[in-house]
């Protein structure tokens, strides 16, 4: 695993690194969006466009957010590896780590 997103996803979800991936790796839960750790292939394309600064490589996510590397992984235990994001759509799963989290409050 190359990148991992993080905390300042949660409730957010711009999707603009959606956009920029070239390989369909980051997927959509129900309150954040994950990072596929089998299938980036480490181009971090999609950190410059994260308008929250979410996206990390793995050794530098900040560690008072928490593991969201394991978090990333864990979201994808079940899943599996399907090979893209775009033709699953939208999931309404998130990880333990992501669900434990305090339901954020987005201005609109």
């Amino acid at each position: 695993m190359a990148y991992v997103i993080a905390q300042p996803c949660a409730d957010v979800k711009d999707k603009s690194c959606i956009d920029e991936c070239p390989v369909d790796c980051i997927y959509e839960g129900g309150r954040a969006l994950y990072i596929h750790p089998d299938e980036c292939v480490d181009c971090g394309a999609c950190e410059p466009v994260c308008p929250v600064e979410a996206i990390y490589f793995e050794d530098d996510v900040p560690v008072d957010w928490g593991d969201h590397r394991g978090s990333n992984a864990a979201f994808f235990a079940e899943l599996g590896s399907p090979g893209g994001a775009g033709a699953l759509g939208a999931l309404t799963h998130d990880s333990a780590l992501v669900e434990s989290l305090p339901q954020a409050v987005i201005p609109s």
